[in-house]
């Protein structure tokens, strides 16, 4: 499906669309539109249908011919900001119900037949503008590789009035980014084994000007990729190891993302349940995510070079899969006990943190769908963060904040690393207490982080897939999450703003 997003600074009420959005605060009087229009009396028509404001209420109202636009559809937008509302976390919280709320209304039309849509909500600052543009451009998002022609969804063109054409360009780019991740993760894993997602990372590199390397089974064997390695040995799909590159000439830091990319994940001889599986066609999201900031990046321009990792395995109990008491060798010699072959994913990420070594980045971040217990923790909505420093995770999370996605820092505990102890190699793959096992992963991952470097980890388990109804701009399915935070972590790495390793930058 094609978006088309247009930009206009004419009268919303004479645009020729099929739709028009329209904001409405909740006020303390009742609800406040923020579109004045003396054609149509649309307070009346709200007041007579009960509408309050509340934040992603849908509204329509038929504009019975005295506008260009057949209906006006008023949008909730939640209390209307005030003076007290001007900090930065009440400022972002605002920018993301402007986000949801354009695509909670874009949703709805784009459902039907509405193919022509003006969004006129708040959009007078930048920051407002790119808002209303990505959340309409997500919202209006439908995954349509496995429908009929008669059934698929045409294609859509909407229209911001805003004065910000670059603040819009910039959404249009996160937008194509993120649907870029949705793609992947909805494609059924038959059709995205890891050669086809490596395949995708190479024309997406030939396309954006991107430095891009692949390696195949016997490249990895040879090189010593035990961990990605050992989890494809199972299946008939060999596995791969995608190394993209970003460099820009007046860059004198280097940031290194690796996304973990399990095309499926059955859980390997230590075999999932049948309902556990239904998503993990999704399990690639963390190397989609990094594939697709890349790809951003690339558009942006930042000053800062960006390295890339796409480990790629299915993890499948195939006769030559790896076993439980296996014990493999991670790149550059450290030996692992794999005590569980479903806790696969930190093992082919291991591969990746320790190989990034040679890049000398000042900042090392990866992003994985790594464990069950993230989602039991913070929920289907918020990422955990974990890293080398509390300093460091609260900058990341800050980071996503202000990127619009919602995570939250997370400690490292000390006393759980024991429970990784092996008696036949330099550690386990897990522990035998399963209390606290998203932090315990992040823990194990910090042992692959080469000595000096400022790393931290994005369980993204919760947030790259939506197995629920949509809300806002989320569909059902995947909803491109933390592409926006490692693109924030890039351009704040390239301003100075977010510190990485102590010699960074001399």
């Amino acid at each position: 499906m094609t978006v088309t997003l247009l930009t206009s600074q004419s009268a919303p009420t004479a645009t020729d669309a099929d739709a028009l959005i329209t904001g409405v605060f909740q006020g303390p009087d009742g609800p406040v539109l923020t579109l004045r229009t003396d054609e149509i009396d649309l307070m009346a028509a709200l007041t007579a249908l009960g509408a309050t404001g509340k934040a992603e209420e849908i509204t329509k109202i038929p504009a019975t011919g005295r506008l260009a636009t057949p209906v006006v559809v008023a949008v909730g937008l939640g209390p209307e900001p005030g003076a007290a509302d001007a900090g930065p976390a009440q400022r972002q919280a605002y920018l993301e119900r402007l986000r949801r709320a354009a695509g909670a209304a874009t949703r709805d039309l784009a459902s039907g037949r509405a193919k022509r849509i003006a969004l006129a909500l708040p959009a007078g600052a930048p920051a407002e503008a790119e808002a209303v543009a990505l959340g309409g451009l997500l919202g209006g998002y439908t995954f349509r590789k496995y429908r009929t022609a008669a059934n698929a969804p045409g294609d859509l063109e909407q229209i911001v009035y805003t004065a910000h054409e670059d603040a819009v360009r910039r959404a249009g780019i996160l937008a194509d980014a993120m649907a870029l991740v949705r793609d992947l993760v909805n494609t059924a894993p038959a059709d995205m084994v890891p050669a086809d997602l490596a395949a995708v990372a190479e024309r997406t590199a030939a396309a954006h000007g991107l430095g891009v390397q692949v390696l195949d089974e016997n490249e990895l064997a040879k090189e010593g990729f035990g961990g990605i390695l050992a989890v494809g040995m199972g299946s008939t799909h060999p596995p791969r190891l995608v190394r993209l590159e970003y460099s820009h000439p007046d860059a004198v830091r280097t940031v290194v993302f690796a996304g973990k990319g399990i095309t499926f994940d059955s859980g390997g001889l230590s075999l999932k349940p049948p309902k556990a599986m239904e998503t993990m066609k999704a399990d690639m999201s963390g190397a989609a995510a990094v594939l697709a900031a890349l790809q951003v990046v690339a558009e942006l321009g930042p000053a800062v070079n960006v390295v890339g990792y796409l480990p790629l395995a299915e993890n499948m109990p195939g006769g030559g899969a790896q076993r439980p008491s296996d014990v493999i060798t991670i790149y550059g010699g450290k030996t692992v006990e794999v005590l569980n072959t479903d806790a696969e994913g930190r093992l082919v990420l291991a591969d990746a943190l320790a190989r990034s070594q040679a890049d000398g980045p000042s900042l090392l971040i990866d992003v994985a769908t790594l464990t069950g217990a993230q989602t039991v923790a913070l929920g289907n909505r918020t990422a955990g963060v974990m890293a080398s420093d509390d300093s460091l995770a609260a900058e990341i999370a800050d980071a996503a904040r202000r990127a619009g996605e919602a995570m939250w820092p997370m400690p490292l505990p000390e006393d759980l690393r024991k429970g990784l102890d092996s008696t036949v190699a330099d550690i386990a793959n897990v522990s035998g207490d399963r209390s606290g096992g998203m932090l315990v992963a992040g823990l194990f991952l910090h042992e692959f982080v080469p000595d000096g470097v400022r790393w931290a980890h994005l369980d993204i388990a919760g947030p790259a897939y939506n197995d629920g109804g949509p809300y806002g701009y989320i569909a059902k399915g995947g909803t491109g999450a933390a592409v926006r935070t490692l693109v924030q972590i890039a351009a704040d790495v390239a301003e100075g703003k977010l510190a990485g390793s102590p010699a960074d930058g001399k």
